[in-house]
């Protein structure tokens, strides 16, 4: 199984103005707070549902995941890798509170990197704290995001670009995960033909109601055009990087396509040194500060 990171270190907000630690009575009324406007904003969406809680409008899917699956958020809460996703999702949640963080893009350089695995855990681990979270399958080319959970044939984003539907029918709560997700749907060589920004950020708009975070699933940042659609179009970005997949150069050229003030770090999957258990997350901060931390 993948070894993925440790610690996600002080945001660039904290590292200008003092690291401190939010107290639980702070961040439980700002949840409720939060909550209470995104009711409000549905409360006023035409033939939007009146209440949000449990998002019942959205029909039920079921994940069905392979033994030896790498979703450790969706059945292996107890394992190591899933409490280090439940700490980064802390984190996330903290610097949340300082800056106006919704839209967070989940990429990596190249094919392999594992961006879908931590996207998908990661999208459970914010959920599983309470927050509402979406979980957007944006790689239209290569979807592979529904298969890993055992979700087969749901139609996805591609049908809605595609039509003049409702921007939430392809929408589906997953049981037991605590969060929804929109796939892909189905796949196509060449998605920017009807992946037109305007009406990609219309819809993202309008299916982002009601939601405290909107975890992106991008294509990799090399070399197609998908993955600056996204970014333009979110708030923060996460890349997902591989020891023997990434090659330095390559990691160099996509930290270059990026628009450093949305980029909040990196992660490092599957790394080599198995025998010691550890697990390594390394932090960019938007002047290009990096620090890392290691735990057994």
């Amino acid at each position: 199984m993948s070894q993925i990171f440790d610690a996600l270190h002080q945001s660039a907000t904290e590292r200008s103005n003092g690291t401190r630690e939010f107290s639980a009575a702070k961040e439980l009324l700002q949840v409720v707070e939060r909550r209470n406007a995104s009711a409000t904003a549905l409360a006023e969406e035409p033939g939007g549902p009146a209440s949000y809680d449990g998002l019942p409008e959205f029909p039920s899917a079921k994940v069905e995941l392979p033994e030896y699956s790498r979703f450790v958020c969706f059945g292996q809460t107890d394992t190591l890798a899933a409490e280090k996703f439940r700490f980064l999702a802390t984190r996330l949640r903290h610097l949340q509170q300082k800056r106006s963080v919704k839209r967070m893009v989940v990429t990596s350089s190249v094919v392999g990197e594992g961006k879908s695995m931590v996207a998908a855990n990661l999208a459970c681990a914010l959920a599983m704290g309470k927050q509402q979270v979406l979980l957007i399958e944006g790689d239209l080319r290569r979807p592979s995001l529904g298969g890993q959970l055992g979700l087969k044939e749901l139609p996805g984003l591609s049908q809605m670009l595609q039509s003049d539907g409702e921007g939430r029918s392809n929408i589906y709560r997953l049981d037991g995960a605590g969060l929804c997700v929109l796939l892909a749907g189905d796949a196509h060589s060449n998605p920017l033909e009807f992946m037109d920004a305007g009406k990609l950020s219309i819809l993202l708009d309008r299916i982002s109601t009601g939601f405290d975070w909107v975890v992106i699933d991008s294509p990799p940042v090399l070399p197609l055009a998908d993955t600056s659609m996204w970014m333009r179009l979110s708030d923060a970005i996460l890349m997902v990087t591989r020891p023997g997949v990434t090659s330095k150069k390559q990691l160099q050229r996509s930290f270059d396509a990026i628009e450093q003030a949305k980029l909040l770090g990196s992660v490092l999957n599957a790394s080599g040194e198995t025998t010691t258990n550890h697990y390594y997350y390394h932090y960019t901060s938007r002047t290009g500060a990096s620090q890392s931390a290691n735990s057994k």
